[in-house]
């Protein structure tokens, strides 16, 4: 019986200490995030990296997209709900405020460039087929009618994002029983799972046609450790 209520109190206390970590992040910091960004750099701030897992496609352009999304996707990474070997490792030792940091950083990097902003809609009329797959998803109810406005900052921003990418992304929602590959997302989940690879495809190719915030702004190999 004691030992029924230690373990009773021990689940208590857990349940209060593990919000109370949850809620230690403070607001992103994006000079603390730059300090932080060594194990990204390497990939997402090259144009057009390549990735060999689980296939050969580009490593998303990271700059520009939204912080609350970063956050999220680190998350996922962390808890394994996006499998994905090496982003797991570099995501699973990164506390709530490393991650709230890496987004500010990544979140705002190349936001001084002086780029026109995209426009309110899509700028780029898709081909009939594209329309028809755009409709049965409805991705603007989400991602906004230039599919770089999302209605909620926890959804990514998609406009001129490599078209490689997406489509490995959207197969991944379509992967069940493998343990090295696959994401866990509901809403995403039912929405890729009724297209064919080919349909995927042109999903992702119209996306990439589309004026948006995201890029790859360029490391310079010339400033050492403050290289940006």
């Amino acid at each position: 019986m004691k030992k029924l209520l230690l373990l009773s109190m021990l689940a208590v206390a857990a349940a209060w200490v593990l919000p109370a970590a949850a809620q230690d992040a403070k607001p992103g910091d994006a000079k603390a995030g730059q300090m932080k960004a060594a194990m990204c750099i390497g990939c997402h701030n090259i144009p057009r990296y390549q990735a060999s897992f689980p296939e050969v496609h580009k490593v998303p352009k990271i700059a520009g997209q939204n912080a609350k999304y970063i956050v999220s996707a680190l998350t996922a990474y962390r808890k394994g709900d996006r499998k994905h070997p090496t982003m797991r490792a570099i995501a699973t030792p990164l506390s709530d405020q490393d991650m709230a940091d890496l987004a500010a950083f990544y979140s705002t990097l190349g936001k001084d460039s002086g780029e026109a902003a995209p426009p309110a809609t899509a700028a780029v009329q898709p081909p009939p087929e594209v329309a028809k797959l755009l409709a049965q998803a409805n991705c603007a109810s989400c991602h906004g009618a230039n599919f770089n406005s999302p209605i909620d900052p926890s959804y990514p921003k998609l406009a001129g994002q490599y078209a490689d990418y997406l489509y490995v992304a959207l197969k991944a929602y379509q992967t069940d029983k493998n343990p090295q590959v696959g994401r866990n997302n509901a809403i995403m989940m039912g929405m890729s799972r009724p297209f064919s690879h080919q349909e995927l495809k042109l999903l992702a190719a119209y996306f990439e046609s589309l004026p948006g915030d995201v890029k790859t702004v360029p490391e310079s190999r010339f400033r050492g450790a403050n290289q940006f």
